[in-house]
C-alpha cells in the first residue's frame, strides 16, 4: 500500500475541481481506502482531492522565481551583445535582431504560461471589503474589481479559464487570436490534469434520530394516518376522545386496492405520453444531467377529463369517502412494496448513483431515507413521477369526492362555503405546482434525497390522505361561516400564496440564469462553489420565505373548519414542525457547502422563517 505524501495540517496547493487553478489549502485527513485527501480551503469549503491534484508550495515558488528571472537575464545578455556589434555590419545585425525577437516572443509565452498559473494563487484570497455583487457582475461601488470573483466564474473547461485569467490581467493582446491559440496549446501541455472524480462517501450524520428513529417512523407514520382518519369519523373528534381500534378485516378490500393500482397506472400512462417539453435537471455529482418530461399539467387536464366522463355516466365518486380508510391502507401497502423494490434494486446501483444522505450502510436507515438518488426504469423516473402525479393530483380528486359526499349526506343543492374555500385554495396550490413543474427539479427532494420509504409513503399516502384532512373533516362536521369571514380568509390565503410563489420564482430564476436582466436589481453574496446567495427580495427578508408562505396558506386552509376542534389544525402544526426540521437541515447543509459565505449571509439575514421572531 503506498504511503501518504502529505501530513495532516500541512499547507499545500490544491487544484480546484474542473479548473487549472491551484489554491492554498490545508490537509485535514486522508482516506486510506479511496486514497483521497480531505483539504480545507480558506473560505471553509472542504473537498476530497487525489494526490495528483495537490502540489507543495515550494514547487510554486520555484516556478514563480523562474518566470521572474529568466526573461530579464536573457534581455540583458541580448542588450550586451547588441552594444558590441559594429555599425558597419547592418545585415548581420538585422539577422540577429530577428533571432532575438523570436527568442523574446518565446520567453514571453513561457512567462505568460507561468504567470497565469501563479497569479491566481497570489491574489485569489485577497477579497475586497464588500463582496456583494449585482447579477450583471458589476461591483456595487467604484472600487477595483474583487479578484476573488475569479473563483466564482470558473468553468469546467480549462481552456476558457486560462483565456479569462489572461485577459483579466492583460497579459496578452486581445486582438491577436492566432498567437492566443498557440499559447493555449502550449498551456495545455503544461498544466492539463484529468478532472477529479467525485467518490461518494458514507453518510455520517443521520437524521430523524438515526437507526432507532427511522425504525420507529416506519410504524409511526402509518399509525398517525389511521388515527387522524379515525378521529374525523367520530362525532366528537376531540383529543381526549380516543377512537376505537378498527377491525383488521375492515381495513382491507381487494376492489379498493385494484382501483388504486388502476389510478397509479393511469397516471403512469399520462407521464409517458410524448407531450410537453423535455428539460435537463441540475448536474449530478458525476456531472451528468438527467432529462425530464414536463407534462404534469397536461396529466392534470387529462385526469379532469376522465373524472368528468365518470361523473357524466353517474359514477358515484363519493365511493372514495365511504371507503376512505381502505384506500389509505391500500396506498400504504403499495408504498411499502415499492420501497422494498427500490432498496433491492439500489444494491446493484453504481456508487455515483447513490443518494448522499442515504448511504450510511445501515439497512433500516437507508431503506427509510432512500439508498438510490434517481431510480429509473429506462427513461421512467420513479421518484420524479411520484413527486407530483399520483398523490398530488389524487389530492384534488379526493377533495372533489368529499364535496360530493357532503352534498349527498346533508342533502345540499350546492356545497357549503367552507367546503368551497378548502377545495379552491388547495386546487390553486396543486395547479401552481403542476404549472411550475420544472421548479421541482431544483428542490432537495430531487437533488439530494434518495427515493425510499420516506418519500414513497409521503407522496402516495401522506399527501393525498392527510392534506385532504380539512375536506374530510367538513363532511362529518359541517361549519357555517359568513361572507366577510370568507373574504378575510381568502385574502390571507392569497397573501401566503403570493409570498410562496414570488419567493420560489426568484430562487428558481436565479439558479437557472443569474444573468437574467429581470433580476438586475437583486444582489447576492458570491460563494466558492460558483453559486450566489440572494440577499435582496424575499430572500433578504428571511432565509426561507417560501416556508413562510406555506405556513400562511396552511392556516388559511384550516380556518374554514372553525374552532370547535383542533383536529383540522393538525396540518398547520405538522407543517410548522416539518418546515422547522427542513430549515435546520438546510442550514446545516448550506453551512457545509458555502462555508464563510453562508455565515456572512446569516449575518445579513438574521431571521429564518418568521420575521422578528425566528
Amino acid at each position: 500500500m503506498p504511503s501518504r505524501k502529505y501530513a495532516d495540517g500541512e499547507v499545500v496547493m490544491g487544484r480546484w475541481p474542473g479548473s487549472v487553478l491551484y489554491y492554498e489549502v490545508q490537509v485535514t485527513s486522508y482516506d486510506d481506502v479511496a486514497h483521497l485527501y480531505t483539504v480545507k480551503y480558506k473560505d471553509g469549503t472542504e473537498l476530497a482531492l487525489k494526490e495528483s491534484d495537490i502540489r507543495s508550495q515550494s514547487s510554486f515558488k520555484h516556478r514563480k522565481s523562474q518566470s521572474s528571472s529568466s526573461s530579464p537575464s536573457r534581455r540583458s545578455s541580448s542588450r550586451s551583445r547588441s552594444r558590441s556589434r559594429s555599425p558597419g555590419r547592418p545585415a548581420r545585425g538585422r539577422r540577429r535582431s530577428a533571432s532575438q525577437s523570436r527568442e523574446h516572443k518565446d520567453d514571453k509565452k513561457k512567462t505568460i504560461q507561468e504567470t497565469s498559473l501563479a497569479l491566481p494563487v497570489l491574489v485569489l484570497f485577497k477579497p475586497s471589503e464588500n463582496n456583494t455583487k449585482r447579477y450583471n457582475g458589476e461591483p456595487e461601488s467604484t472600487e477595483k474589481n474583487d479578484t476573488s470573483c475569479i473563483i466564482l466564474e470558473q468553468k469546467l473547461k480549462p481552456d476558457l479559464e486560462v483565456k479569462r485569467v489572461l485577459e483579466q490581467y492583460s497579459l496578452r493582446s486581445r486582438k491577436d487570436d492566432k498567437k492566443t491559440e498557440e499559447i493555449y496549446s502550449e498551456k495545455k501541455t503544461f498544466v492539463a490534469v484529468k478532472p477529479i472524480e467525485k467518490v461518494p462517501t458514507k453518510t455520517k450524520e443521520l437524521e430523524f434520530g438515526g437507526r432507532i428513529g427511522t425504525f420507529m417512523m416506519l410504524f409511526l407514520l402509518p399509525a398517525t394516518v389511521l388515527y387522524l382518519l379515525s378521529m374525523c369519523k367520530q362525532d366528537d373528534p376531540s383529543l381526549l376522545n380516543f377512537p376505537p381500534l378498527p377491525a383488521l378485516e375492515s381495513l382491507w378490500e381487494g376492489k379498493v386496492f385494484g382501483i388504486f393500482i388502476l389510478w397509479f397506472l393511469l397516471q403512469a400512462v399520462f407521464y409517458l405520453l410524448p407531450i410537453g417539453k423535455v428539460v435537463e435537471g441540475l448536474p449530478l455529482s458525476s456531472g451528468r444531467r438527467l432529462q425530464y418530461r414536463i407534462n404534469g399539467f397536461y396529466a392534470f387536464i387529462l385526469t379532469a377529463a376522465v373524472v368528468g366522463v365518470l361523473l357524466y355516466f353517474e359514477f358515484e365518486l363519493h365511493y372514495l369517502y365511504d371507503h376512505f380508510m381502505q384506500f389509505a391502507v391500500s396506498a400504504a401497502a403499495f408504498s411499502l412494496a415499492l420501497s422494498i423494490y427500490l432498496y433491492v434494486r439500489s444494491l446493484k446501483a453504481p456508487e455515483e448513483e447513490l443518494a448522499p444522505g442515504g448511504n450510511s450502510g445501515y439497512f433500516i436507515y437507508d431503506f427509510f431515507i432512500g439508498h438510490e438518488l434517481n431510480p429509473r426504469i429506462g427513461s421512467f423516473d420513479l421518484k420524479y413521477f411520484c413527486e407530483l402525479r399520483p398523490g398530488l393530483i389524487g389530492w384534488v380528486v379526493i377533495n372533489l369526492a368529499m364535496l360530493l359526499a357532503e352534498m349527498k349526506i346533508h342533502n345540499l343543492s350546492v356545497p357549503s362555503l367552507s367546503m368551497i374555500l378548502v377545495n379552491s385554495f388547495q386546487l390553486l396550490y396543486v395547479v401552481d405546482a403542476l404549472w411550475n413543474e420544472e421548479a421541482v427539479l431544483t428542490t432537495m427532494d430531487i437533488t439530494h434525497d434518495g427515493f425510499g420509504f420516506m418519500l414513497a409513503f409521503g407522496d402516495l399516502v401522506w399527501v393525498p390522505f392527510v392534506y385532504s384532512l380539512q375536506a374530510f373533516y367538513l363532511v362529518g362536521h359541517p361549519t357555517t361561516i359568513t361572507w366577510p369571514i370568507a373574504a378575510a380568509i381568502t385574502v390571507l390565503n392569497c397573501f401566503g400564496y403570493y409570498i410562496f410563489r414570488s419567493a420560489n420564482s426568484q430562487k428558481n430564476n436565479f439558479r437557472r440564469n443569474p444573468a437574467d436582466p429581470k433580476l438586475a436589481n437583486l444582489k447576492f453574496i458570491p460563494t466558492a462553489t460558483g453559486k450566489g446567495l440572494l440577499v435582496t427580495g424575499w430572500w433578504g427578508f428571511v432565509r426561507h420565505p417560501n416556508y413562510l408562505g406555506d405556513i400562511i396558506m396552511a392556516l388559511a386552509w384550516s380556518l374554514p373548519c372553525g374552532f370547535n376542534h383542533i383536529l383540522p389544525y393538525f396540518y398547520v402544526i405538522y407543517f410548522i414542525c416539518l418546515l422547522v426540521h427542513r430549515e435546520a437541515r438546510d442550514e446545516h447543509h448550506c453551512k457545509q457547502k458555502y462555508g464563510l459565505a453562508w455565515e456572512r449571509y446569516c449575518q445579513r439575514v438574521p431571521y429564518r422563517i418568521f420575521p422578528y421572531i425566528y
